[in-house]
């Protein structure tokens, strides 16, 4: 994946971090996210976020209205699109 394709990259990060993208597309991906800061940024936050909700689940459920809150300040929609690429 080159630096050109990190919309390619957000698209799979769902499938990459759930452990489902096939070996050869986790292989660029990695190669990728070593080469590009933004979507290691991004990668990182993504799985530190995920922890989080997981571990806050075990303890007690979230409200929804701070679901709500953390779903519109995670859309990344703009990112995926290209609309923040450089």
């Amino acid at each position: 994946m080159e630096h050109s394709n990190c919309s390619d990259l957000l698209r799979s990060i769902g499938d990459y971090l759930d452990g489902d993208l096939q070996p050869e597309l986790c292989i660029q991906l990695e190669e990728h996210i070593r080469g590009c800061e933004k979507c290691r940024i991004v990668v990182d936050t993504v799985r530190k976020t995920i922890s989080l909700y997981h571990e806050d689940a075990v303890h007690e459920s979230m409200p929804e209205e701070l679901k709500a809150h953390l779903f519109r300040e995670l859309d990344l929609q703009d990112y995926i699109s290209g609309g923040s690429q450089e």
